[in-house]
């Protein structure tokens, strides 16, 4: 396991999706401790002096892949006051500091796999996804759920990923959106459901289920799938708020 590293880094580039939803990239000082896909960090505004208590931070999924350890990339939406510092205050060139690796949200290449991601939680799988090659042997199922078409940032790569691994299946949900509307028309109209997933599944009472984004979703899904007998054993949630 790799020791937690307290780093400082310097703000390289900042992303605005809209609707306040951002992706940030950082500069380490030094190349960032090895980590696995899944994992998060502690992101914290403020000044940090060594040896000093740390200060008010917040975790964020590490977006980026395990191999690229000269930058790393966070994406985040704006929701309480931590946040709203993070949209005010961040500029490029600023300085700020990370501590990682933390969390054991690793999905395991045991049985079938369910990915369930709503906004921003897709980037709990995107080091995951981008690790896949093709000689993955279990299947894979990806429902990615956003409030507009805009807001499924990571949509390249999971389509380029799907290109590669033919165990990959792709379900895109836009929460606001028509079914005549051309952004629409390869996504489901309305939010994640496990109605709309369960009888494209191969084997759902055997497969594992990880569930990233916003507490309600996470609540609601956890329900529905236990209802139809799966497990809670089988249940992974990554929740932040």
């Amino acid at each position: 396991m790799a020791v937690v590293q307290k780093i400082c880094c310097c703000v390289e580039q900042i992303l605005n999706h809209g609707d306040h939803v951002y992706t940030v990239q950082l500069a380490p000082d030094r190349n960032v401790p090895n980590f696995k896909p899944g994992q998060f960090l502690h992101l914290a505004l403020d000044r940090y002096d060594p040896g000093d208590f740390w200060p008010e931070s917040r975790v964020f999924s590490i977006a980026n892949s395990p191999t690229t350890r000269d930058h790393i990339s966070i994406t985040y939406s704006v929701r309480g006051k931590f946040t709203a510092r993070m949209e005010t205050e961040l500029t490029r060139d600023r300085q700020v500091w990370i501590k990682m690796p933390y969390g054991d949200f690793l999905i395991q290449n045991t049985r079938d796999i369910v990915l369930l991601a709503g906004g921003t939680g897709i980037t709990a799988f995107t080091a995951f996804l981008d690790g896949l090659t093709p000689a993955f042997e279990h299947n894979i199922y990806l429902a990615y759920g956003a409030r507009n078409s805009r807001l499924l940032i990571y949509r390249n790569l999971a389509d380029r990923c799907a290109g590669v691994v033919p165990k990959l299946r792709l379900f895109y949900f836009i929460e606001n959106g028509t079914d005549e509307s051309a952004e629409t028309r390869s996504a489901v109209v309305g939010r994640i459901s496990i109605s709309a997933l369960w009888l494209h599944l191969d084997r759902p009472l055997t497969a594992t289920y990880y569930i990233s984004g916003p507490p309600e979703m996470i609540k609601s899904l956890s329900c529905d799938l236990k209802e139809r007998g799966v497990g809670e054993n089988v249940i992974r949630i990554d929740a932040w708020e």
